[in-house]
């Protein structure tokens, strides 16, 4: 059972400007990568986040381009519909609030600063990989570890599918984003056992690397407090 988290309930005082970006360059990004066709898979393999080009060797043989810019433009590939659907959820429900929470700016710093720190403990779980890793998935988490910090108590609308049935139910955050977590923790060492330079599949870690970096940044910054823990503004 994986609960879908729909909206959250806190009065945001501004527009969610950037999170409402975010969205746009990465179903973008997503429609240009269906565009490719026939290309795409070496599309993915050049820019996507392949942890073997990092090693010293690979780093000292290849030119600035094939390393650092992955390291970015891997945050806004997908690979496929669920991927990219289910990633804007997240970014959308709670993305929005901590726009609000740290401004404008400091947030989209927060997001890409996190996609970096999931990129980098990617890397250094899996450091002979050449398996491309791509998604937003990590930045994502650190906007999940940030609301982990900053809205505990805030309640998350959520939708429980159980084989044929679905209903709704207000859970609050600290338990919905501490079970997700639990969830990569607990994926993550158990694919530490079996992966291997060849084998594919979620990047577990760069998800913990995101959020464990979302919430040390919220932490360090505290942003003040813009809104209680009522109902939605927008």
């Amino acid at each position: 059972m994986v609960p879908i988290p729909l909206t959250d309930h806190i009065r945001r005082r501004t527009f969610w400007a950037f999170t409402l970006l975010l969205m746009v360059i990465n179903c973008w990004a997503f429609f240009l990568e269906l565009s490719l066709r026939q290309h795409l898979n070496r599309f993915i393999f050049e820019y996507g986040l392949v942890p073997a080009r990092y090693s010293p060797a690979s780093l000292a043989s290849l030119p600035a381009s094939k390393t650092a810019l992955p390291l970015i433009l891997s945050m806004f590939l997908h690979g496929g519909w669920l991927h990219l659907l289910g990633n804007m959820l997240f970014l959308f429900v709670f993305g929005r609030s901590i726009e609000d929470r740290f401004g404008h700016f400091p947030y989209l710093m927060l997001y890409l600063i996190s996609g970096l720190a999931a990129a980098a403990t990617q890397i250094i779980v899996s450091p002979q990989s050449r398996v491309p890793t791509i998604g937003a998935s990590g930045a994502i988490a650190g906007v999940l570890g940030a609301y982990f910090v900053c809205y505990p108590g805030a309640r998350i609308t959520t939708l429980i599918p159980l084989f044929i049935f679905f209903w709704t139910v207000q859970v609050p955050a600290i338990l919905l984003l501490g079970y997700w977590f639990l969830i990569q923790f607990v994926a993550g060492f158990q694919m530490l056992s079996i992966q291997t330079a060849a084998s594919g599949g979620v990047a577990w870690w760069a998800h913990i690397g995101g959020f464990a970096s979302g919430a040390l940044l919220a932490l360090i910054l505290r942003p003040q407090r813009r809104g209680a823990v009522i109902e939605t503004a927008y």
